[in-house]
């Protein structure tokens, strides 16, 4: 099988400057060319500021996160990246795919629904958070008069795809620093060396609007699980919409750089073979939760995995769909491992998760209930005050690891991790 490369062009600082480009490692954001790109009805203004790691800086209600990318001339043959949204959706995956790495594009501000969270790009929070780790162009943005939330919030979006695209266009006749192939997933009846197949399903939050992600352009929302090939992740087919829980939120950042397929990739051939991604929707009522778990289980049977990793968005009916996937591997004979953030108290004594009667194996990603106290910055980003702790944005607070940014990551970006001192009665 056929997988493109990634041809790495590392970022080591970004400013503001008249025009795009890249080079020596240095990108420049053209902040002209970057407003224009949200040009939209239903904005009324854009504002294009950078945080970089070891700024004083916080930045408030981040949105959606996107690593810069592009095909460059291959958007021609249809081969684009963000299929759906930027380009027609070709399952053939033309072309080598330039990355960005350690730039990332947000945007702040306030949405409907959108669970308010953090990024400190430094101090103790900066530890927790992946994006404060990149350097981030961070968009502001004002809805115009008359247009709704849901009208900004598709325009905000496609900017942020827009320029993402932009930004990596710049760097594609740059030497690169890395050339990357990727390893593709075995299917089935091909020879593993008697090392077991091992998968992924990732769940994608799907309750509407503002808490919604995207495969295609379209909301999981109503389908049935489906295998895909990573490499199609990796172009940009999922993009999220999902502003909830922000601890436990998957950016499209994190979907383009899904750490367990990364890891599956990485030790494919060694102590497995890397069998390929399942993507499931999280739907909201019961019935249609234990169809999609029994489907899932079914088609990871069928694709030839022995074992699949389980990861979610969200809580709360997340946690649902996240053991009733867990239950329907294990009675249909597959191992099945989930990723989970334990909801425990501030202290940790609490009980830690749901379980289901076949729980399998659970790796912690932290504890979303632990208080961390953060130090006053000098500026903020996409709000002047931070309502989770009723104070000025710019303010010393202590707010819980939950409203960091993927500081709890389900794909397991995060660097948390908790030890349970006593067993629970159903949960050990």
């Amino acid at each position: 099988m056929s997988v493109p490369r990634r041809v790495v062009h590392e970022v080591h600082s970004v400013e503001i400057g008249a025009a795009t480009r890249y080079a020596q490692h240095q990108l420049v954001v053209g902040r002209d060319q970057s407003r224009a790109l949200f040009a939209d009805p239903a904005l009324a203004s854009v504002r294009v500021h950078v945080a970089v790691p070891g700024d004083r800086v916080r930045v408030v209600a981040p949105l959606d996160v996107v690593e810069p990318r592009t095909k460059g001339s291959a958007v021609v043959l249809g081969g684009g990246v963000f299929p759906g949204w930027m380009a027609p959706v070709n399952r053939k995956r033309e072309g080598d795919i330039h990355v960005l790495r350690g730039a990332a594009v947000l945007a702040a501000g306030y949405l409907p629904r959108n669970q308010e969270g953090l990024i400190d790009m430094s101090g103790p929070a900066a530890q927790r958070s992946p994006f404060a780790r990149t350097n981030n162009v961070v968009i502001e943005f004002d809805r115009a008069d008359g247009a709704s939330w849901q009208e900004a919030e598709v325009a905000v979006r496609r900017g942020l795809l827009r320029l993402a695209v932009h930004l990596a266009d710049a760097a594609v006749d740059a030497p690169p620093d890395v050339i990357e192939e990727p390893a593709p997933p075995h299917r089935p009846g091909t020879p593993t060396g008697g090392l077991p197949r091992v998968g992924v399903i990732t769940n994608l939050q799907t309750q509407g609007a503002f808490k919604d992600v995207f495969v295609y352009g379209r909301s999981m929302a109503g389908s049935l699980p489906t295998l895909f090939d990573p490499a199609e992740i990796e172009d940009g087919a999922v993009v999220s919409g999902q502003y909830g829980h922000p601890a436990l939120r998957n950016p499209t950042y994190l979907h383009q750089n899904h750490p367990v397929i990364a890891e599956l990739r990485a030790r494919d051939g060694q102590d497995l073979c890397f069998a390929g991604v399942v993507l499931c929707p999280e739907p909201v009522e019961l019935a249609h939760k234990e169809l999609v778990s029994t489907h899932a289980a079914w088609l990871c049977r069928a694709a030839g995995f022995d074992a699949a990793i389980v990861t979610k968005e969200g809580a709360g009916n997340a946690d649902n769909d996240l053991m009733l996937k867990v239950d329907a591997l294990e009675a249909d004979g597959l191992t099945a491992v989930a990723l989970y953030a334990e909801l425990s108290g501030a202290d940790g004594t609490g009980p830690p998760l749901v379980a289901g009667p076949r729980r399998g194996a659970v790796v912690s990603t932290g504890n979303y209930d632990q208080r961390v106290t953060l130090p006053a910055v000098e500026w903020a980003l996409g709000g002047a005050r931070l309502g989770i702790a009723d104070a000025e944005a710019t303010a010393a607070v202590e707010v819980p690891t939950a409203a960091i940014l993927s500081a709890l990551s389900p794909l397991g970006a995060g660097w948390l991790t908790c030890r349970s001192e006593q067993q629970w009665e159903g949960v050990a």
